[in-house]
């Protein structure tokens, strides 16, 4: 396991992006509604609020807000994986290291996940843009609108920062991957 430090900030937003395994797998958009369903228990037990996100067949993007002096998006990310791994296909045992068989793992997800906190309102405009085009980036459409899975079609919702400098100084959090 490793520790990552990071700083408190007040607009406690933070963009993510979360890949499968086989980065050739369609699996994603294939369950999108079990992966949906995933999100939705998750959010029950830990609440958080999703501002921006893009369904790709391999990864997803997302940008989170989280209720005040909450920081646990490990956690968070461990019931969606484990959820939505439950209730997909097994795979075939051939395809898993001893160690994934030991971990109890699919192999479905990658062990880690990249996660940036936003920092301002240019931050947050950045990230969105790259969910936005990330289906154009990705050769899936010729269009952001063409795209379904897209928080493109509720836009309007997204966040909006007061204007506010960044901390001098930061408090440090730790953050666990497993």
């Amino acid at each position: 396991m490793t520790d990552f430090m990071h700083p408190i900030l007040a607009t406690n937003a933070t963009f993510f992006t979360v890949r499968l395994q086989d980065t050739t797998s369609r699996l994603l958009v294939d369950q999108v509604d079990v992966l949906r369903q995933s999100i939705r228990v998750c959010s029950k037990s830990m609440p958080f609020q999703i501002v921006a996100a893009v369904i790709l067949p391999a990864k997803l993007h997302m940008i989170w807000t989280l209720p005040d002096k909450d920081f646990d998006h490990a956690a968070r990310w461990r019931i969606i994986k484990s959820t939505f791994s439950r209730h997909c296909p097994k795979p075939d045992p051939a395809d898993l290291s001893p160690a994934m068989i030991r971990r109890r793992e699919k192999g479905i997800w990658q062990r880690s996940f990249w996660q940036h906190d936003i920092r301002d309102q240019a931050d947050y405009d950045l990230h969105e843009h790259l969910i936005i085009h990330a289906p154009v980036s990705e050769g899936l459409v010729t269009r952001p609108g063409d795209w379904a899975l897209s928080s493109l079609h509720t836009r309007g919702r997204g966040l909006q920062f007061r204007p506010q400098q960044p901390p001098k100084t930061y408090r440090a959090r730790t953050t666990t991957v497993a």
